[in-house]
């Protein structure tokens, strides 16, 4: 089995009851991002949220990544996710392949259908067309990362021999991801040979069991192992992390940090849980779950679910090992979530790294 490749993951949140200005949260995870790189961390993945106060600022992650692409050198840069029904797929691949050609070919593109009724209402969408658009929109994307031409009909792009420029640097494409919650995302991910990225949405051994079904799948799909990375089967999973030399310390400098981010990110989803909307009947059977999370939510409980990793170095070996014998491939490490203090976040990168790291290095 390969080495655990360990990410950086970030949704820049703002709370308000924190110290820091909305700029100081920018130049803080530039600061990271260019210390992950030096520490080893294998990639820095940024989401794309909006109208989400203090949990995401994160309304224009391309712009952040360019920036983040002139301060590094190998640092592979991610966009997770790029919500395709919000986009057209030409400036998609337009940005991304610049992007990569900016950053000497380090782009990772993982795109998704987004969870938000209030981002479609705003960016005129349906959520019923939610599955067709992201369908016809990565289609047009691959077709011009492969030829650099675009002829495509479909039901919602009507394109004629299309010169799409830059090319990407990364041939024959960057690689793809997509995000996953459902085990039919699972397995359509498999059948089109691309990562999975895997959110905190639902309890670790219900993932666990994802993860199987979609190497499975793969396996039926595609045979063996391949030479080039992006045509094996790949899974990221996104998990808040905090490290420190003493257990009890690690735990009391999380806690609040961890139950604020996490009651935000279930708080989020609550608009796709309330109604029934066409294409996401999964998500309702996370209602009472996310209810229950929300009203009762601590540290422990996020922990016993698989949703956070919190402790000293050999407690984090522990708990990411169950991960990697699982089949996870990258973990994309939240440090703190995001919301702790500077120091406590560049401390504990650096333990993580002279500690932790080395013990999955094959």
């Amino acid at each position: 089995m390969p080495a655990m490749r360990f990410d950086l993951f970030n949704e820049l949140s703002v709370p308000s009851a924190g110290d820091r200005s909305e700029r100081a949260v920018f130049e803080d995870t530039l600061a990271q991002w260019v210390l992950a790189e030096s520490l080893g961390f294998s990639t820095g993945w940024l989401v794309e949220h909006h109208f989400m106060p203090e949990y995401s600022h994160s309304t224009a992650p391309e712009l952040f990544l360019a920036a983040a692409s002139q301060r590094t050198q190998r640092l592979r840069l991610g966009h997770a996710i790029v919500p395709l029904p919000y986009h057209h797929p030409i400036r998609v691949a337009e940005r991304l392949a610049t992007l990569d050609v900016l950053s000497g070919g380090r782009v990772e593109f993982g795109f998704g259908r987004g969870f938000s009724p209030q981002e479609y209402q705003a960016f005129g969408r349906e959520m019923r067309d939610s599955r067709s658009y992201a369908e016809e929109s990565l289609a047009v994307i691959r077709q011009a990362f492969a030829d650099g031409r675009v002829n495509f009909r479909g039901q919602h792009f009507d394109f004629a021999d299309l010169a799409v420029l830059p090319r990407p640097l990364q041939q024959p494409h960057p690689p793809i991801w997509t995000a996953a919650v459902s085990p039919d995302s699972f397995e359509l991910a498999a059948r089109q040979g691309i990562g999975v990225l895997v959110g905190p949405f639902k309890p670790w051994f219900m993932v666990r069991e994802d993860i199987r079904c979609y190497r499975e799948a793969w396996q039926r799909q595609h045979g063996g192992a391949a030479d080039d990375p992006r045509l094996n089967p790949r899974v990221a999973m996104t998990i808040g992390i905090h490290c420190h030399d003493d257990q009890r310390t690690a735990r009391r400098q999380a806690r609040d940090g961890l139950v604020w981010f996490y009651r935000q990110l279930l708080g989020q989803t609550r608009g796709v849980l309330e109604r029934l909307y066409e294409g996401y009947e999964y998500y309702r059977r996370f209602g009472a779950f996310h209810g229950l999370m929300g009203k009762a939510l601590t540290l422990g409980t996020l922990e016993t679910l698989g949703m956070t990793v919190v402790g000293n170095p050999d407690h984090c070996i522990e708990r990411l090992s169950a991960l990697k014998a699982a089949g996870v491939d990258h973990v994309m490490l939240a440090f703190g979530a995001g919301v702790l203090p500077q120091t406590q976040t560049v401390d504990a990168m650096h333990l993580f790294a002279e500690r932790v790291m080395p013990a999955f290095t094959d």
